[in-house]
Formats: C-alpha cells, structure tokens, sequence
C-alpha cells in the first residue's frame, strides 16, 4: 500500500505533454514525493532544459525531476506507489502494455485523462490494483519541448474506480495519501464519491466542443454564433451523449446542455486540444470521447444520430493523420 507516513513516496508520471507536465510541476514541488517521468518526444528538451512552465496561477519556473526516461522499461524492478497517466487515450489499450515492468501489486494508477472507459484497459490488465479515476479541467499547451503555457483553468476531481477485490478502507487510503501530494503541490482539487458522473459531464462537454471545432475549424464562440441552428443542434448533440449515460446508470443534472453551453459562451474565444492535435497532425482523442458513447448507444438502444455522426467523420479525419504520421 501507499506510504502513509512522512517518508519519500515514489511516483511514475506516463506522459509529458502539456497535461502531464502540468502535474509534473505539482507533483515536483510535493517534497515527499520521487517524481520519475517517462517522455518520448520532448526527451531531449527536458533533459537539457528541464521544463519550463509558465502558468497565470503560478509564475514562472524551471524545474527538473528526479529522474527522465524514454520507456518505463528503464525504471524495471522499481517499485511506485503511484503511476499517473497523463498520456493522451488514442490506444486506450496498447498504450498502456509498456507499464508491465513498473507495476507491483501494491501500485496504485492515478487516471488523468479526458474519456469515458479508460480505467476500464488498466482493471482488465491490472485486477488487484487500486484506480483511482480524474477529471482534469486544466487549460495548458506545449508550443515547443519543455515549454509549457498555463492558464488559470486548473481543478481536478478525483474518486475511486472501485475494485471489489480490495480492501474498501485501504483504497480509501491509497487516495488520501495522493490527495496530500496534491495539496502540497499548490493546485486545486476536489475528491467525489462517485466519479462517473463527473466524467460523463466532461464527455458531454469534449463531445460538442472537440468534435464541433476540429471538424469546422472554428473556435466554439464563433461556431456558436454561426448560425441560427448552431445553439439548438448542440444542445441536441449534447443531450444524446446525456441519454446514453443515462442508459449506463449514470444520472447528469437537469439542463446540463444549456448550462454547458452557457458555460462555452462565457469562456469567450476557446480552441480545443483536439482541435490543437489535428493542426499538429497528430492521432486525436476519438474512441474514449466519441466511441465510447457511441458503442454504449448501440448497445443500450439509444438512438445517437448526431454524435454517429461526428464519429464517423473524425474516424476519417483520423485515419489521414495516422498516415501522415507514418
């Protein structure tokens, strides 16, 4: 289990995109903690350089953590309290399969991805560990290696994957423990007892925004104001991802649609990482955002015409950009 007491607690951070660096930076300035981080194509920036953030809630810094590695496979045998993944969901499956030198039986996985059904790979692979699932609302880029640009969105929800085959108090603890690596670390959270619902919001959320941006290459102010149908086809889009979360038994507030539309409005100009991702030509986000609810759908017979949509021509979209990548 996590250490409880005041001694050193050893953290795998997979993935140094922006997000990942983001709580790189957090969890560095944590003094507990042995902050190892596995990065592929910013290696040689962050070795050199360290990262550099610069963030409207904290400043700017450089800092450098313990210890920088390509693949996780150059950490075998050493044993981490914690393994957060902050590496973006493209292969939800294969994506985690380099993690099996670095994972012990008391491991604990801190999920830190935008989706619905990521913890599902890790359950799958890892069935006596501990998961413990978040949400991120952070605003933050990587323009170039190492750099990275902070807004002053930042708050995570935590909560519990439940594993039947543990301990209930011991989970409960191994998530008490990571809470404190995050208030040392300055950054704001909240831990919810049930932390489904809080990622079918944000799924709802990434849905619109995401597909609706990447698609139209327009920022979501602008697609909002693009037409008279752009607000109610939203909100229509919106409420089909609402339906199939319903149909898994996960119960979302009433009017979340057009509070979540209204929230868009305030934000004013706003670009979205998926968007971000296909400018850049890199793979996006589709399964664990789109995918997921539409497979969820089909099976629960909730109609989804819209999202199918999307999902079909991000599909496509996605396919030439992994060519391109090739």
């Amino acid at each position: 289990m996590a250490d409880t007491d005041s001694g050193p607690i050893d953290v795998l951070l997979y993935g140094l995109g922006a997000i990942g660096s983001f709580y790189a930076f957090i969890l560095h300035r944590a003094d507990r903690v042995r902050l190892t981080v596995v990065a592929r194509s910013n290696y040689d920036a962050v070795v050199k350089n360290g990262i550099q953030i610069t963030s409207k809630n904290h400043g700017e810094h450089t800092f450098r953590p313990h210890h920088v590695i390509r693949t996780p496979s150059e950490a075998a045998g050493k044993k981490f309290s914690y393994i957060v993944c902050a590496h973006k969901a493209v292969d939800p499956t294969g994506a985690i399969l380099p993690l099996d030198p670095v994972v012990s039986e008391d491991s604990t996985f801190v999920i830190l991805q935008n989706g619905v059904g990521n913890e599902d790979p890790f359950r799958e692979r890892w069935p006596g560990n501990t998961v413990i699932s978040g949400v991120v609302w952070v605003g933050a880029s990587q323009p170039t290696p190492g750099i990275i640009n902070h807004t002053e969105s930042e708050l995570t929800e935590l909560g519990l994957f439940p594993n039947p085959s543990l301990p209930p108090s011991l989970e409960e603890s191994r998530l008490a423990t990571f809470t404190t690596l995050f208030t040392a670390g300055g950054t704001h959270f909240t831990v919810v007892p049930e932390i489904q619902p809080r990622r079918w919001e944000k799924v709802v959320w990434n849905v619109a925004w995401n597909a609706i941006t990447t698609l139209t290459d327009q920022d979501v102010s602008a697609w909002l104001t693009s037409s008279p149908e752009a607000v109610p086809y939203t909100e229509r889009l919106m409420g089909e991802v609402i339906s199939v979360a319903e149909a898994c038994g996960v119960q979302l507030k009433e009017g979340l649609a057009g509070e979540l539309v209204e929230r868009a409005r305030g934000l004013g100009y706003l670009r979205t990482s998926m968007q971000g991702d296909r400018e850049a030509g890199r793979v996006m986000e589709i399964e664990v955002i789109l995918g997921v609810p539409v497979r969820k759908g089909r099976e629960l017979g909730v109609a989804t015409p819209l999202l199918e949509g999307l999902y079909v021509l991000l599909l496509a979209v996605n396919r030439k950009l992994a060519a391109g990548a090739k």
